[in-house]
């Protein structure tokens, strides 16, 4: 695809390069990740928060998440939970 801009009279691509796209890889680490933390949010046990804690860990110690995914986790998981009057 080819657009035209008003500096030059040069067509220049606008499609974004394979190195700005997600990687499949990073894709399928954000799916992961953000199941678990669906999952966690909506049963709030600690099986689930396990789980959230060693996906998110594993995913950002492969490179497959950003350190600010890995934040927003974290930030998630800062926040104690509680479950009828039970802190978890």
């Amino acid at each position: 695809m080819q657009a035209q801009h008003l500096s030059s009279s040069e067509s220049k691509a606008n499609t974004v390069t394979i190195d700005a796209a997600p990687s499949a890889r990073h894709l399928m680490a954000i799916r992961i990740v953000g199941t678990a933390l669906f999952d966690y949010q909506i049963s709030k046990t600690p099986a689930a928060r396990i789980r959230l804690e060693s996906l998110a860990s594993m995913a950002q110690q492969l490179g497959d998440i950003s350190p600010v995914e890995a934040a927003v986790v974290s930030q998630l998981l800062a926040k104690p939970t509680s479950i009828e009057g039970a802190t978890l």
